[in-house]
């Protein structure tokens, strides 16, 4: 009997995200996975994922992966210091090679964005990263779009705040941590996990070419919003509000760039191109979930 031939995948970047994508994908695709350390082998295997040894940051341990896969989902962060992604850079220069690659999605931030005073944002809204972190990640979209024009269907997800279960803020909200006053407060933007894992495999099947997608629910809350709705699911005080300059000048400097940014992200073309769904339309559904 004719057995239809599995789609190969390669998730790079197999961290959370990646492995709720897996799980998705079991049964439906041979799915591998790019790993560093042998340790986490047992782990992919339980979530599906062959296991591929490799890493971003040596450019010979990556030439297995030329022709391995007919599609990418690349999940893996940039490095943590510079204004460039070279993994990114190496990745392509791999997979690149056998011209075979048919699909690639890539998680991206939000923060590309730059701070937009709260307006409304689409994708033809220009990048203006005001930061290292932001400006690696324009970076690599870079690289990706000129990548996509050489055959390969390339598909950006631009996330916000992931959050899930297991990863909110919940330290901070234990501390009593103040939060700007409403009047002052920047808006801010949410996904949860399972929906980017699964939007991120609609964009692999139904995503356009050289395409920008925001991968945001519908929640559009402030950020003292957001820490009230994580107090009161975990049966905690609310924070306490404290105008912008006393909380700015208390918080570390990767925070400082989350609480001077400002913007909500349009999730319509998620909705009409990808025909996408949200399991958790709300942070607040999110957490319950």
């Amino acid at each position: 009997m004719y057995r239809k031939k599995l789609m190969r995948i390669l998730i790079v970047g197999c961290g959370d995200v990646g492995l709720r994508a897996a799980r998705l994908l079991a049964g439906h695709a041979r799915v591998y996975g790019l790993i560093r350390s042998p340790q986490r082998r047992d782990e992919l295997r339980a979530a599906g994922i062959i296991p591929v040894f490799g890493d971003l940051d040596d450019r010979a341990s990556l030439r297995r992966l030329a022709g391995l896969a007919d599609a990418v989902l690349h999940f893996a962060p940039p490095p943590a210091e510079g204004e460039s992604d070279p993994r990114t850079r190496r990745l392509l220069a791999a997979i690149g090679r056998a011209g075979s690659l048919s699909q690639l999605v890539y998680i991206s931030t939000s923060g590309v964005y730059g701070d937009c005073a709260g307006e409304v944002v689409a994708e033809t809204r220009p990048a203006r990263p005001n930061n290292t972190r932001a400006k690696r990640r324009a970076d690599a979209e870079a690289q990706l779009r000129a990548f996509g024009r050489r055959g390969t269907r390339v598909s950006l997800l631009r996330a916000p705040g992931i959050y899930a279960q297991d990863r909110m803020p919940a330290e901070r909200v234990r501390k009593a941590l103040p939060a700007i006053i409403s009047a002052d407060d920047v808006h801010t933007n949410h996904i949860h996990a399972d929906d980017l894992a699964r939007l991120a495999i609609a964009a692999l099947f139904r995503g356009r070419s050289n395409r920008l997608y925001n991968a945001v629910d519908d929640s559009g809350l402030k950020m003292g919003d957001w820490f009230d709705v994580v107090a009161d699911h975990l049966g905690l005080p609310r924070p306490p509000r404290l105008p912008r300059e006393q909380v700015i000048a208390a918080v570390t400097p990767a925070m400082r760039t989350f609480l001077t940014e400002s913007r909500r992200l349009s999730n319509h073309r998620i909705k009409q191109e990808l025909r996408f769904r949200l399991r958790y339309p709300t942070v607040r559904e999110g957490l319950r979930g």
